[in-house]
């Protein structure tokens, strides 16, 4: 398998690692509001190979924190905050003063003794602008100490019941922290969340589809399914491209400032849409027909914005993985991006897969079945909760090192973020 040095090491730019730094593993878990809109991320990160799996925080916390410089926190959290954890070798040597006070909330972790050196030095990065946040709060511990100086109180959701959590907020006593529910995985558990008086919600919860069983598909949706079935056969009827293209006015909208926005209008003027295919060409054209399909099919006001840079990123992901696994990049967009529009639409992968005349091969890698196209997928799945031991062996399967895993990931979330803010 011959590797592709455009994808293994492009331009550089602030997300670039390389065999010299000694990370291995770079993931984000979004942290949303009860209205769906980011607030945060907490990065997720892996140490040298040394320690990969025993999960030491004394040597994962100071490599977290040089990752963040070398990556650059805006480029990994775009203006939100960054949720860092922090052991107590770091907190007490003052480490996390390299990042910004404005946007770096310090997690506290629970395995933490708080004796007098650990609290005063949170008073002390307290002081100086940096959040803190207790993670897996347990009342009756040392991490009492810090309830004061606490701006968050992270809780596991799935283990904290409702007699519990009013338990927990009786101990506080008054304590003005917000409430972050970690581990809300579906829609159900969101909405108890919100119900029971939690702030700030962690997890997967925003991609799992909710099934409505008397759900329909609203027409113009309909009409961005068609359209990704007409462009995603191996010869495009460029009649019926125009024709649905032409019979949603927000989608030829969108399409059509999104190719001047991308500069191929400065050739001329964009009369059509088949004068736009003729500029750009189909690979082009197919890329923007899907991001503008995206951004229309997750506009919905119940799900998070989140959703969409999602689909963006497993779309980019795994077509920059493709020639890696010896696959066609036009397909692996297409189901990286596919792999998301159930949740979108709140309709099972099935209902999807019948508007959507792709390779059994595909349908299957998207029904989470086995398949010969289903690796980048199952790569990415896995990218995204941090299950970086089968990350690993992915890596040894594809022969690329892990920090090469490490810049395409980045590289596709720097991505999907542009296309996001270019399509709004």
């Amino acid at each position: 398998m011959t590797k592709q040095s455009s994808i293994l090491a492009p331009p550089s730019h602030p997300f670039q690692a390389s065999p010299n730094d000694a990370l291995r593993f770079i993931g984000r878990q979004p942290i949303l509001d009860a209205r769906r809109r980011v607030y945060g991320y907490e990065l997720l990160f892996r140490a040298g190979p040394e320690n990969a799996f025993t999960g030491n925080p004394d040597i994962a916390s100071p490599q977290m924190i040089d990752t963040t410089l070398l990556f650059g926190i805006d480029n990994l959290v775009f203006g939100s905050r960054a949720f860092v954890n922090c052991s107590r070798e770091a907190l007490i040597s003052r480490l996390p003063t390299c990042l910004p006070a404005s946007s770096t909330v310090l997690e506290v972790l629970e395995t933490i003794e708080v004796d007098d050196e650990v609290f005063a030095a949170c008073k002390e990065l307290k002081q100086l602008g940096y959040s803190i946040a207790l993670d897996d709060f347990l009342p009756g511990t040392s991490s009492d100490r810090l309830v004061p100086l606490a701006d968050y109180i992270k809780l596991d959701f799935r283990a904290c019941s409702s007699e519990t959590l009013r338990s927990i907020l009786g101990h506080l006593n008054g304590s003005t922290a917000s409430l972050i529910a970690e581990k809300v995985e579906t829609e159900e558990e969101f909405k108890r969340a919100i119900d029971e008086g939690y702030d700030y919600f962690q997890g997967y919860f925003f991609s799992r589809p909710s099934i409505l069983a008397s759900h329909e598909i609203p027409a113009n949706q309909v009409i961005y399914l068609q359209l990704l079935s007409a462009i995603s056969r191996h010869s495009s009827d460029r009649d019926e491209i125009d024709r649905l293209v032409g019979s949603d006015a927000s989608l030829c909208y969108r399409l059509l400032r999104m190719v001047n926005a991308a500069g191929f209008g400065a050739r001329g003027r964009v009369s059509s849409i088949r004068h736009a295919l003729l500029l750009i060409g189909e690979a082009e054209f197919r890329k923007l027909v899907t991001i503008a399909a995206a951004t229309c099919m997750g506009s919905s006001p119940h799900h998070s914005p989140e959703l969409m840079i999602l689909c963006l990123q497993r779309a980019r992901f795994c077509e920059l993985l493709a020639p890696l696994a010896g696959l066609g990049d036009a397909e692996q967009y297409l189901i990286g991006m596919i792999s998301v529009i159930d949740a979108m639409l709140s309709i099972p992968m099935e209902e999807v897969l019948k508007m959507l005349p792709l390779r059994p091969a595909a349908a299957a890698a998207l029904l989470g079945e086995p398949s010969s196209v289903d690796l980048p997928l199952n790569l990415v799945r896995h990218y995204e909760q941090s299950h970086w031991d089968i990350c690993a062996e992915f890596c040894n399967t594809l022969g690329i090192a892990e920090f090469e895993l490490a810049n395409l990931y980045a590289d596709s979330l720097r991505w999907a973020n542009k296309q996001f803010d270019s399509a709004l």
